[in-house]
């Protein structure tokens, strides 16, 4: 015998919601908790290699929005949420194919993405990362940070047409073993 509760469960399961159900709380969630769940969830169904390539990418543009909704919860939270984005698209570019006319799936806007949420140079990066062990802990935290912000250039380097960007971001692959 099932209970009201028991019948109620299927509803609360956004795994089981169709897309619309999602990106409608997503549009008018102010909860993180909520839009939390909407990104994790959106973001399986963008991995579930048995739907169609398009309604992947719907999918995972549902996750990026709830993400970006989250941006701005303290500099932690926002470099969270950025590494997320990037790992997202960078995955998306990777398994469904780049589109240059969408900046999310874009490699170069990917880029200048990343270029633009690097606070620290190259070079003050290596630098620090050479006597990370003798840092406070705040700028350890920064470094580490980086390190999340460069997480996915080993895979996008490769979707990246020659070109400053690419050559901004070449580098950072090797700097990204160093840091902590």
């Amino acid at each position: 015998m099932s209970t009201g509760s028991d019948q109620r469960e299927p509803e609360r399961d956004l795994s089981t919601w169709p897309i619309e159900r999602p990106q409608a709380l997503t549009a008018d969630a102010h909860d993180c908790s909520q839009l939390e769940s909407v990104r994790v969830v959106a973001q399986q169904h963008a991995y579930d290699s048995s739907q169609p390539r398009e309604m992947r990418r719907h999918w995972a543009e549902l996750s990026l929005l709830a993400n970006r909704r989250m941006l701005g919860e303290g500099a932690e939270g926002s470099a969270r949420e950025l590494q997320q984005d990037f790992m997202l698209r960078t995955w998306v570019i990777e398994h469904l194919g780049p589109e240059d006319e969408n900046s999310d799936w874009s490699p170069e806007a990917l880029g200048v993405d990343t270029l633009a949420a690097l606070a620290m140079s190259l070079s003050e990066a290596a630098t620090l990362a050479t006597k990370w062990r003798e840092l406070p802990i705040e700028q350890i935290r920064e470094l580490r940070q980086h390190k999340n912000l460069t997480a996915h250039l080993e895979w996008l380097i490769g979707h990246l047409q020659p070109g400053p960007t690419r050559d901004l971001l070449l580098p950072w692959i090797e700097t990204h073993q160093l840091l902590p």
